[in-house]
């Protein structure tokens, strides 16, 4: 009977530690799911905040239809700061759609257009290693069609002809409108107009040195110089006005080294018994004349 007993008590001890270790193990499963739901829950938002700023970096805001030419341009300047170059092609477009003779909204217009030229021209070089050679056929030479940022310039540079005739005196007129004539490479009207905007505002940094530059590509070095050097010594922190003048100077002294300078000339003195220069009586062969005819008396 204690046997039974035992044997009865044992196997019901033995049970209920199994079901004890079992409901433990199965509550300390449960805390772990719990813990992963909650480090799940917790990441969550932070994952769905990083998708909603990738969303809305990709959903840009949609550029608005101007109906004023002046706001349309401030616009457009502000992305081409911002280098949202095609952007502020758009608004620069508006602008000039508005008003036609808006000259700084071709002037900008032409700025943006060539930023995307230049980056078309960078990608194809990188992707040609080696251009192919291409037969160039005799005959009447083609002309290359213009680009888009020439276009503009020439519209710009049309503009501001167009308004400087009744407001000669604005100076920022007459600097752009160099400023477009450099873009075209017109260097001797570019050069005209920046002398004109610095004459109206001699103090102006920004004129003497893009005037510097104008005469550093004419090789006109001394007054390269001396334009570069007012441009600091009225801005001593111009770094652009610092690199040109260092451009002139050294220029100037190529030209310089170039020139040889005059001798004095200096009269030769006349030889001794000089030979007498030929002429055709003393140097020609002497004439033979002919024989006169004599009657052959044997005959």
């Amino acid at each position: 009977m204690r046997k039974v007993f035992s044997t009865f008590f044992f196997a019901f001890f033995t049970t209920a530690s199994m079901l004890l270790q079992f409901g433990c193990a199965g509550d300390a499963a449960a805390d772990n799911s719990n813990q992963i739901n909650v480090n799940s829950a917790a990441t969550t938002p932070a994952v769905e905040s990083a998708q909603t700023n990738t969303n809305a970096t990709v959903a840009e805001t949609p550029l608005p239809e101007f109906t004023d030419a002046n706001t349309a341009l401030a616009e457009g300047v502000k992305l081409l700061d911002e280098n949202s170059t095609e952007k502020a092609i758009k608004a620069l477009r508006q602008a000039v759609k508005l008003i036609p003779d808006l000259a700084e909204a071709h002037f900008r217009l032409g700025i943006a257009y060539a930023l995307i030229e230049k980056e078309q021209q960078e990608t194809l070089d990188s992707e040609t290693a080696t251009p192919t050679p291409t037969s160039v056929k005799k005959g009447k030479k083609v002309e290359a069609a213009k680009t888009d940022s020439e276009k503009s310039f020439e519209n710009a540079v049309k503009a501001y002809k167009k308004y400087l005739i009744k407001n000669p005196k604005d100076d920022v007129a007459h600097f752009n409108l160099g400023r477009a004539y450099n873009k075209l490479n017109d260097d001797k009207e570019a050069l005209k107009s920046i002398q004109q905007a610095v004459k109206l505002k001699p103090d102006d940094t920004e004129y003497q040195t893009e005037l510097g530059e104008i005469l550093i590509k004419l090789a006109q070095y001394d007054e390269a110089v001396r334009a570069l050097k007012k441009a600091l010594e009225i801005d001593s922190s111009n770094l652009p006005a610092e690199e040109l003048l260092e451009k002139a100077e050294a220029g100037k002294k190529r030209v310089n080294f170039g020139i040889k300078p005059k001798l004095p000339e200096q009269k030769i003195a006349p030889r001794e018994n000089p030979r007498p220069k030929p002429t055709a009586k003393t140097d020609a062969a002497p004439k033979t004349e002919p024989l006169p005819k004599t009657n052959n008396t044997n005959q």
